[in-house]
């Protein structure tokens, strides 16, 4: 709680950050400055030597023999005297050698770049392990009253917030919790969230500061009662609401000022989405997932964030006790099911994002008027059949009346001249009129929702009776959600639901009433799910306090009309080792052009004229065996791709990413080159 974090660029893991020191235009390199530091010290001992040995003579002692009287040398003068001043003289003599060629060796230099960080490591290491632990003995003993600690107004453990917002009592309940150590990151955020809420709503205070004084740091809690996860496999810091991938790399490709910085995420990136492309083995789930997930689902713990996580059954990023709610379909063991229709009333609504779903994908679906079709003939059948029976079809039911099944469509009239909904029968008898047609949508539909339509998926997308399947309409909730899709054997129906998700996700959070939480889908391996639909949803989010993080083998999945719109769309973007060199081009050519310095360097030989000149010259060439030559050099300004095809493909390291960043704020960061391991 009382490590600094100090404002930084975009990505910089800001825990304990300490800015790098501006870079020196003219550095002398190490061996150099060794060398020059031990020449100066010996030619200083030389002098030193010479003078005080007589060998210079007595010229250097003028100033002691003008500044001391003539009787201090003398028979029977002073000499305890003289011989004070004479020791002092000694040492201004040799502070002034000191001085002069320590300027000559520039020792000022060797301590500033070795000895002082030196210093610092080591005085750092002894407070972390014998100076800070015995103070925190000192703050948690009760007896010690007198111990000198920080102003509460200036120490976070105490709460200042809390004290200064008419709430000591609470204040002094969580210090307490604090110094004993009952209390961890997520109970710190997840409080200081409620605070907030307080906070906007003071009658809230006395129910607060009651709950508090009586649970401790366990108030406040998630419904499902965790106030931590199992496990943590990257470093967390849930007060800057950050995530630590790795860190950038000390090379030539990054600015000076990010190199060996801390790489993090948080949502103020993700609100811009991220893109992820990177072969099978790069470290996409390892690397980047799975730190992101476990990030969002502590944040969830706190209060802070809700979280979908979609992929495949075989390739789940974290355990099930991890998540609140856990959808496997098609597996008959699964507790939970997967809402078709995305929890709304609105059949048009339903009808766009089935539609989506269903037939995105296909390039008759790209165009507005393929999709508006497909769009009108879900909502002709939909909306009729939710005025009849007051909920929408199953999947089976909804395939007999896309295949325009006889017994299907008249049973669904006569429910609706029971009803006497009459302008819902002219909507089903205008989708009669339309069936058969060569522009009719309707079979694409049944054809593809027949892939929903298997034993596999019998006990799932229920709409009738007691069901109540999960809605996405829930991210209004600090949930925890996992999808698993039922990727072997189903790889088709996969992408539809994986569709689905993304469509209801986009749908859904911009229409949240409260948009306090940070939604997020992760979603493991996107191939076959972007469509141009679902890019317009994904630009959306940034306003909606959501964002997405899809993870690519190669851009070659998605559609080649979208793949420069994808990623135009996302403000993140990640190329991992191995990427292709046409995946590559793509990339560089979204992060465009940058203007570099250009060093050419030209090597013309020298013909001697003067006889004396030309046996020099023939010397050092047998010395040597190079022409002697002189050298110019041309300094321009060139404009370069930051990060070019051949460069991505073949340049990146294993287990390294380049990234590049913008926040929903607008800030950008440079492509920086990662090394995620560290």
């Amino acid at each position: 709680m009382r490590t600094p974090r100090p404002a930084a660029a975009p990505g910089v893991w800001r825990f304990g950050h300490r800015p790098r020191p501006p870079r020196e235009p003219d550095r002398i390199p190490g061996r150099s400055l060794l060398s020059g530091a031990l020449i100066s010290f010996l030619c200083g001992w030389l002098v030193w030597s010479l003078c005080y040995n007589g060998y210079l003579g007595s010229y250097w002692l003028w100033p002691l023999l003008l500044f001391t009287p003539d009787s201090w040398r003398e028979a029977g003068g002073n000499k305890e005297a003289y011989a004070w001043a004479a020791s002092i003289y000694y040492v201004l003599f040799a502070a002034l050698l000191v001085v002069v060629f320590g300027r000559l060796g520039r020792w000022a230099e060797i301590h500033r770049r070795w000895i002082a960080p030196a210093l610092s490591r080591v005085w750092a290491e002894i407070h972390r392990r014998w100076i800070a632990p015995a103070l925190s003995r000192l703050r948690s003993d009760d007896a010690a009253g007198t111990q000198p600690t920080p102003e509460p107004g200036a120490d976070p453990v105490e709460w200042p917030e809390l004290r200064s917002g008419g709430a000591p009592d609470a204040a002094e309940r969580l210090a307490a919790e604090s110094r004993a150590g009952r209390m961890t990151d997520v109970d710190h955020a997840r409080i200081s969230r409620a605070w907030q809420s307080v906070r906007s709503r003071p009658e809230r205070l006395p129910a607060f500061t009651d709950t508090v004084l009586r649970q401790g740091a366990a108030a406040c809690a998630h419904p499902s009662g965790a106030r931590d996860l199992p496990y943590r496999t990257a470093p967390h810091d849930l007060v800057a609401r950050q995530v630590r991938l790795g860190t950038v790399a000390d090379g030539e490709r990054n600015p000076y000022e990010r190199r060996g910085a801390g790489f993090a995420l948080s949502p103020e990136l993700l609100g811009t989405s991220l893109l992820a492309v990177g072969p099978p083995g790069s470290g996409k789930t390892t690397r980047l997932v799975r730190p992101v997930l476990e990030s969002l689902c502590l944040q969830a713990l706190a209060g802070q964030a809700a979280v979908v996580s979609v992929g495949a059954a075989g390739s789940v990023p974290a355990t099930d006790e991890v998540f609140d709610v856990v959808v496997r379909i098609g597996h008959p063991e699964s507790a939970h099911d997967l809402d078709l229709y995305g929890g709304t009333t609105d059949p048009d609504e339903a009808a766009a994002v089935l539609a989506e779903a269903l037939i995105g994908d296909l390039a008759a679906a790209r165009t507005a008027a393929g999709a508006r079709r497909a769009g009108t003939a879900l909502a002709q059948l939909l909306g009729p059949f939710r005025a009849a029976y007051g909920r929408f079809p199953s999947v089976p039911e909804l395939r007999e009346l896309l295949d325009g099944s006889p017994a299907a469509l008249d049973a669904l009239r006569a429910a609706l001249d029971g009803a006497g909904e009459t302008a819902q029968a002219r909507e089903l008898d205008a989708r009669e009129r339309r069936s058969g047609r060569s522009d009719d949508a309707c079979a694409l539909l049944a054809d593809r929702l027949a892939l929903l339509d298997r034993p596999a998926f019998a006990g799932f997308f229920a709409t009738g009776g007691d069901s109540r399947p999960f809605s996405l309409r829930s991210l209004e909730h600090p949930l925890r959600v996992r999808i698993d899709l039922p990727e072997r054997g189903h790889a088709e129906a996969s992408r539809i639901l994986a569709r689905l998700v993304l469509a209801q996700f986009t749908e859904c959070v911009a229409g949240r009433a409260d948009r306090s939480l940070f939604a997020c889908l992760i979603l493991d391996d996107a191939s076959d799910t972007v469509t141009a639909e679902a890019l317009r949803g994904i630009q959306r989010l940034r306003s909606a306090n959501a964002g997405v993080l899809l993870t690519l083998r190669t851009l070659d999945d998605v559609p080649e009309d979208l793949r420069s719109a994808l990623l135009g769309a996302v403000g993140c973007r990640m190329a991992f080792a191995g990427v292709t060199t046409w995946d590559g081009a793509r990339f560089a050519e979204v992060w465009g052009k940058e203007w570099v310095e250009a060093r050419d360097v030209t090597n013309r030989q020298i013909i001697a004229d003067e006889p004396l000149t030309r046996v020099v010259h023939f010397v050092r060439r047998l010395v040597t065996g190079k022409a002697v030559t002189s050298e110019s050099i041309t300094v321009r300004q060139v404009e370069r791709e930051r990060w070019s095809a051949s460069e991505l493909a073949h340049s990146v390291p294993p287990e390294h990413a380049v990234v590049s960043l913008t926040t929903v704020r607008g800030e950008h960061a440079p492509p920086l080159l990662v090394n995620l391991r560290q």
